[in-house]
C-alpha cells in the first residue's frame, strides 16, 4: 500500500537505491547482508520502501516498509478542517451506522481498540461503501462522508497505515471472544462453514505459502474461512491460516474452536471438500450433527443411487418443487466400522443431468483426442494412470523397452455406468430428517457463499497487498467486521424482497448503497449543512427495508449538522486559546 503523500527519497542513507521494473521506478532499501559460504560472496537482503513520482525527481510515495525502517521521519496524520467537502453523502452512512448500533459494534470495538475505535469503524464502512480496502484512498472517502472518529477527524493514509500496524492478534481474538459470547448458546443452530484463499502480491507475510488455490495465479496464498450461523443469518467467527493447509484438515481445528466459543448444540453444513472419515468421527466425538455433501460417487453412494434409481424420479410425492428436484431418503452406514445410522438423501434433477452429461462426454472426447496424438509413441505415465478408467490401451511390444502405444478403445461399460449417474447427488445427515429438510438446510449455505463473494467482489479483499504480517492480520480482522455489517444490510434487503414478493433491481447491496449515496447535505453560506433535496420514492422504498423513513433521514441530517457546528466551534475556541497563550 503506497501512502498518498510525497517525501524526498533518502538517498543519503546507505543502502537506498532505485530500480525500474516495467517502466515504474521503485525505491529499495538494503537492510542486511549475509555471507554465502558455498558461493563465496555476500548477498544483500532488501525490500521496496516506496515508488518514485515520475514528474518530480527526488520524490517518492512511501509504503508501509518505509514506516518500518524509517520511524524517525514524521509524516502528517490528520487533514485540516478546511479540507472537508461542502457536500456530504449521508444516506448509506446513516443506515450502516444504525446496523453498527444494533449489533453494539461501536461499544465492542471501543472496548477492544480504544481511542482509535472510530477510525476502525470508518475503515469498515469505507470498504462497504467504496467497495475498496486500499488505505491510500480512505482520505477521499473521509472528505465527503460523516465519520465515527472523535470530532469527525479526517486522517491521512499515513495514520491509516500506522493504525493497521498497531492492531495485534490479541485485538482480533478479544473481539471474536466477545462477539461470540453474546450469542444465544442454548439455541440449536446450524453453522455453515466454508473457506477460500487470498492471493498475496507482496511483502513478507508468515501465512503466505504456496498451496492449492481455487484459481492459481502463481502467487502464494493465505487460507481464510468463515463460520456462519444460518438460523440467525450472522457471521460468527473467522480463521486465517497458512495457504498450504488443505480445507479438509482445517475442519477439525474449526470444530474445536466452535466448541470453545460455547456452541455445544450446533450442527454443521459442509461442502464436499470436507468429507472424510476422520472428520465424521471427530464430529461424532464432539456430538455435533452435520449435513454434508458426499464427495464424488463413492462405491457406497453409487450402490445407493443404483438401488433407488427409477423408483422416485417420476413420482409427484418425491418432488421438491422449491428446488426443482426429486428426493428420497435411505438409511445406512458411511463406512464398515461406522457405529451410527446415517441418513442418505438421494436427489435427481433433469436440468443437472443434461449439464453433467454434456460436460462428461466433452471430457471423454478431449481425453480421446489427447490419446490419439500419442499413438505410436511411448505413453506418458500420468496418462496411463488418469485415463485407464475410461479407456482400454493397446500396445506394441507391451512390457518391453521398445513398448509403443498403438491406440485406445473407449470402455463403454464404465462410461455408460457414469452416464447413468448424471443428474444425481447425495447429502448425508447425522440426524433424521426428510430429503426436503436436508436440502433446505444445505441451501441455507447460499448466504455464506454470498458472504465470500461479497468479501472478494465488493470489499476489495481478493488479494492481500500488505507488506508485513501484523497489518495483514489487521486487514482480515477489519474485513470480518465489515462483513458482519454488510451481511446485515443484505439480510434486511432480502427480507423485504421475501415479504413483498417483488425483486426490485435496487434491492441488491451495491445498488441500494449507490442509491442511498445520493442523499446529500450541502453546506450553505451560513456554514450550516442542509439536505440538497427531498428523499426520492426509490430511496424511501429502500429505507423501508431498514424500518426507516424520510423523517429519520431529516432527523439524522439535523444531528450531523449540529455536531459539525459544535466541532467547528470547539476547534475555533481551541485555536483562540492557543493564540492567547
Amino acid at each position: 500500500m503506497y501512502l498518498k503523500i510525497k517525501i524526498r527519497i533518502p538517498f543519503g542513507v546507505p543502502g537506498v537505491t532505485t530500480k525500474t521494473i516495467k517502466g515504474v521506478t521503485y525505491v529499495y532499501y538494503t537492510y542486511d547482508r549475509s555471507y554465502d559460504t558455498e558461493k563465496k560472496y555476500t548477498k544483500p537482503t532488501g525490500t521496496s520502501i516506496g515508488k518514485c513520482i515520475p514528474d518530480e525527481p527526488g520524490f517518492m510515495y512511501p509504503n508501509q516498509n518505509f514506516l518500518r525502517f524509517f520511524p524517525e521521519i514524521n509524516l502528517p496524520e490528520e487533514k485540516e478542517e478546511s479540507f472537508r467537502s461542502g457536500c456530504l453523502r449521508i444516506g448509506a452512512y446513516v443506515v450502516l451506522s444504525r446496523i453498527v448500533a444494533e449489533y453494539h459494534l461501536d461499544v465492542l470495538i471501543d472496548q477492544i481498540i480504544g481511542k482509535d475505535s472510530g477510525l476502525f469503524l470508518d475503515l469498515c464502512i469505507y470498504s462497504i461503501i467504496a467497495e475498496n480496502n486500499a488505505g491510500q484512498y480512505y482520505p477521499d472517502y473521509a472528505f465527503n462522508h460523516p465519520l465515527f472518529t472523535e470530532e469527525m477527524r479526517m486522517y491521512s493514509d499515513t495514520k491509516v497505515s500506522d493504525f493497521l500496524g498497531s492492531i495485534t492478534r490479541d485485538h482480533s481474538i478479544s473481539f471474536l471472544n466477545a462477539w461470540n459470547a453474546q450469542m444465544d448458546h442454548r439455541q440449536k443452530i446450524y453453522i455453515s462453514y466454508d473457506s477460500t484463499n487470498k492471493a498475496c502480491q507482496a511483502g513478507d507475510i508468515e501465512l503466505a505459502e504456496y498451496g492449492h488455490p481455487k484459481v492459481d495465479t502463481g502467487e502464494p496464498v493465505i487460507g481464510y474461512s468463515i463460520a456462519y450461523d444460518c438460523d440467525n443469518s450472522v457471521p460468527l467467527f473467522y480463521e486465517d491460516y497458512p495457504g498450504s493447509i488443505v480445507d479438509v484438515t482445517q475442519l477439525q481445528i474449526m470444530l474445536a474452536k466452535a466448541d470453545g466459543y460455547g456452541y455445544k448444540h450446533a450442527g454443521f453444513i459442509l461442502d464436499r471438500g470436507y468429507f472424510s472419515r476422520e472428520n465424521i468421527r471427530f464430529m461424532d466425538k464432539r456430538n455435533f450433527s452435520f449435513v454434508i455433501m458426499v464427495k464424488g460417487m463413492k462405491p457406497l453412494v453409487r450402490d445407493l443411487v443404483l438401488e433407488v434409481k427409477g423408483s422416485f424420479e417420476e413420482k409427484r410425492e418425491y418432488s421438491i418443487r422449491e428446488h426443482k428436484v426429486s428426493g428420497i431418503t435411505r438409511t445406512g452406514k458411511l463406512f464398515p466400522s461406522d457405529e451410527k445410522k446415517r441418513y442418505f438423501h438421494i436427489y435427481y434433477s433433469d436440468g443437472k443431468k443434461a449439464g453433467e452429461r454434456e460436460r462428461f462426454e466433452a471430457k471423454i472426447d478431449q481425453m480421446a483426442a489427447v490419446l490419439q496424438k500419442c499413438e505410436r509413441k511411448k505413453l506418458p505415465q500420468n496418462l496411463k494412470a488418469s485415463y485407464k478408467k475410461y479407456f482400454i490401451f493397446n500396445y506394441m511390444n507391451e512390457g518391453k523397452k521398445d513398448e509403443k502405444f498403438m491406440y485406445a478403445e473407449e470402455d463403454d461399460e464404465v462410461i455408460n455406468q457414469d452416464i447413468q449417474l448424471c443428474g444425481y447427488f447425495v447429502l448425508v445427515t447425522s440426524e433424521k430428517m426428510t430429503a426436503s429438510e436436508a436440502l433446505d438446510l444445505y441451501h441455507s449455505r447460499d448466504a455464506s457463499e454470498k458472504l465470500f463473494r461479497g468479501d472478494k467482489s465488493y470489499l476489495g479483499n481478493s488479494t492481500i497487498r500488505n507488506y508485513s504480517t501484523e497489518p495483514c492480520h489487521a486487514k482480515i480482522f477489519l474485513e470480518f467486521v465489515a462483513l458482519i455489517i454488510r451481511n446485515r444490510f443484505y439480510t434486511y434487503l432480502r427480507s423485504m424482497t421475501q415479504m413483498t414478493g417483488k425483486k426490485r433491481n435496487y434491492y441488491t447491496v451495491p445498488a441500494a448503497i449507490k442509491e442511498l449515496e445520493k442523499i446529500e447535505l450541502i453546506q450553505q453560506s451560513d456554514r450550516n449543512y442542509r439536505l440538497s433535496h427531498s428523499v426520492t420514492a426509490t430511496q424511501k422504498e429502500i429505507l423501508k427495508a431498514f424500518n426507516m423513513t424520510a423523517t429519520n433521514i431529516k432527523e439524522e441530517a439535523i444531528a450531523i449538522n449540529d455536531e459539525l457546528i459544535q466541532i467547528a466551534a470547539r476547534r475555533l475556541q481551541r485555536g483562540s486559546q492557543k493564540d492567547h497563550d
